[in-house]
């Protein structure tokens, strides 16, 4: 389910970031994003979508990010541990899927990063596992 239709988008406070990848919904604590079908998530768009991040949360931040997967795309595992290097501010993450091929991919990107990293069936888990994780409560 795409956020714009949830319950959560009238209920949940955030901004709207719109990228030329995908659409991004910040929250205090978290994000959503939901990437564009057939795009590949390389570096380079992780280094825009950083410095996005960096511009409207500032320096320090420290945030959890919801991978709502309601497109297919691709992406490079690997870049966890570059992410994680460059800039670490993702605390916890978690992956909406819809299908079997999600899920896989899911699993195994969970193989590369140290962060948690949550496979969930649908929005409201991830966004509620997000509010409650031990992550925000330290």
């Amino acid at each position: 389910m795409n956020f714009e239709k949830s319950n959560y988008f009238k209920l949940l406070n955030h901004k709207k970031l719109a990228l030329s990848f995908g659409d991004f919904y910040l929250m205090d604590r978290f994000i959503i994003s939901e990437l564009h079908e057939g795009i590949h998530f390389d570096w380079d768009k992780i280094q825009v979508l950083a410095a996005e991040l960096i511009r409207h949360y500032g320096y320090g931040l420290k945030i959890g990010y919801i991978s709502n997967r309601i497109n297919p795309y691709s992406l490079d595992p690997h870049l966890w541990t570059q992410f994680n290097q460059e800039f670490g501010f993702i605390i916890a993450s978690a992956a909406v899927v819809y299908d079997d091929i999600s899920y896989m991919n899911a699993t195994l990107e969970k193989q590369f990063t140290s962060n948690s990293l949550k496979r969930c069936s649908s929005l409201e888990e991830a966004i509620y596992w997000m509010q409650n994780i031990e992550e925000f409560k330290i």
